[in-house]
């Protein structure tokens, strides 16, 4: 693996599940990360807030496009609105960008749509709020906190192979930042197009490392192609 090679999917290991009959304990061991997995198969109801009607989403919806799928613990909390929020604020620019997205918690359709309506900081929302009431979407993601039934703030990126190529995962109390999350969709949507990587605080605009092309050339001597200062301008 290496900056150079691109982003090819790992293969899915088989989920291993063993139970403990002592303690009646039940270990489970999964991926500790998402990033270069595919996108796990899913249906379930949500809320689409621009048209006011339910509908049913599914991981097929995404094939072919870039996508990010989001959750968050629960409606009528207090970081949460203020994430959706943000993003909604931002929902020209993640369509100019060709990225769809869907905010998941394991609230109900209902509770989606009650939310949606009566948050003032939710007012004109277009996005569509996907209803995780089985658990099953956000433990395939591997954010479900099982005991609380609840999934932690799990941000993921699809590229159009369905391949994920970014996660952040935090817990309740601090939301996360969508101007540094769409900075990162544009430098992996260059990197995807051009072949180049993209340095640490990459925009458009600013130098980029063609490995693609000078590979060797580069090799040990990145100081000669980026100084610290373009990095950190």
């Amino acid at each position: 693996m290496g900056c150079a090679n691109g982003v090819k999917p790992l293969k899915k290991k088989e989920q291993k599940e063993t139970t403990t009959l002592n303690n009646n304990s039940e270990e489970k061991s999964m991926s500790a990360t998402m990033v270069r997995q595919m996108m796990p198969e899913f249906e379930m109801e949500a809320y689409d807030a621009k048209t006011g009607h339910y509908k049913t989403v599914s991981s097929k919806d995404y094939q072919g496009k870039w996508a990010v799928v989001c959750f968050y613990p629960a409606d009528f909390t207090f970081v949460c609105p203020t994430e959706i929020a943000a993003m909604n604020a931002h929902y020209d620019e993640f369509q100019e960008l060709g990225v769809e997205l869907l905010p998941v918690s394991v609230d109900s359709k209902f509770s989606h749509k009650r939310f949606a309506e009566t948050e003032p900081i939710l007012k004109g929302l277009k996005l569509t709020l996907g209803s995780d009431t089985t658990l099953a979407v956000s433990r395939a993601f591997g954010v479900l906190v099982e005991e609380e039934g609840v999934a932690l703030r799990g941000r993921f990126l699809f590229n159009p192979d369905g391949v994920c190529v970014a996660q952040e995962v935090q817990a309740d109390s601090v939301g996360r930042n969508v101007n540094e999350f769409l900075r990162q969709i544009r430098a992996w949507q260059h990197a995807s197009k051009t072949g180049e990587v993209c340095p640490a605080g990459w925009r458009p605009g600013k130098k980029t490392l063609p490995v693609n092309t000078d590979v060797e050339k580069m090799t040990g001597k990145v100081g000669d192609y980026i100084t610290l200062e373009e990095i950190l301008s």
